[in-house]
């Protein structure tokens, strides 16, 4: 599957992110901040989530339904569980 390179991009800064995170723990820095920016980062990623569902549930119901036969109801049930899930 090919994701958009805004979707690698947002990766990337949450990577950045996560980073930051790390050096400000390495620090010492307040749990306040630290906690602030670890939510900053789960707020990145459910965001990214969703955007790569959004981005390929057109594309991966077409397939599935093209290679096994199933309907689409199934799959969009499917991407919908994935999305519950990963909150």
């Amino acid at each position: 599957m090919d994701y958009p390179k805004e979707t690698l991009h947002r990766m990337k800064r949450v990577e950045g992110q996560l980073r930051g995170v790390l050096s400000m723990m390495e620090n010492g820095k307040d749990c306040k901040e630290v906690v602030t920016q670890l939510s900053a980062v789960r707020t990145a990623i459910d965001r990214t989530i969703g955007l790569v569902v959004s981005e390929n549930l057109v594309t991966c119901v077409k397939e599935a339904n093209e290679t096994d036969g199933r309907e689409p109801d199934e799959l969009i049930k499917e991407a919908v569980n994935l999305l519950v899930k990963s909150r």
